[in-house]
């Protein structure tokens, strides 16, 4: 018994097109460049409140962070109050205006004790961050 060969697969394929394989290309090339975007640098997330008086301060400050969670950052560092205070007595000698960045989570009474602080330390400059929204 004779088979028939397969002639139409020998003869048939004898390019292979790439079109397909372009398009797929393609659609993973634009995938990671869009995802790639998305990376956020590192840093203390804070949603600063809104505020229709606030004034824009161009000169060189020193920033107190407070996060949503209560948490106190001076100079990208976790500080707790008696580390703060100190860190404040050393500063009070230097006439720099000390801007605090409050998260709209964070609770009224630490931002309080952080500024009654300040004042008590003899710090003559002290602002809040806001949004001008």
């Amino acid at each position: 018994m004779r088979f028939k060969r397969h002639i139409e697969l020998e003869h048939g394929l004898r390019q292979i097109d790439i079109a397909p394989l372009v398009d797929v290309i393609f659609q993973l090339l634009i995938f990671f460049m869009l995802t790639s975007s998305f990376i956020l640098p590192a840093g203390i997330k804070v949603n600063l409140p809104k505020a229709v008086t606030s004034q824009i301060i161009k000169s060189r400050k020193i920033e107190i962070i407070v996060s949503g969670e209560n948490i106190i950052y001076f100079d990208g560092k976790v500080v707790n109050t008696r580390e703060l205070r100190v860190i404040l007595k050393d500063l009070s000698e230097v006439d720099q205006p000390l801007l605090i960045k409050s998260d709209r989570r964070a609770q009224l009474g630490r931002v309080v004790e952080i500024w009654d602080m300040c004042r008590d330390l003899g710090l003559s400059q002290v602002n809040i961050a806001t949004n001008q929204e």
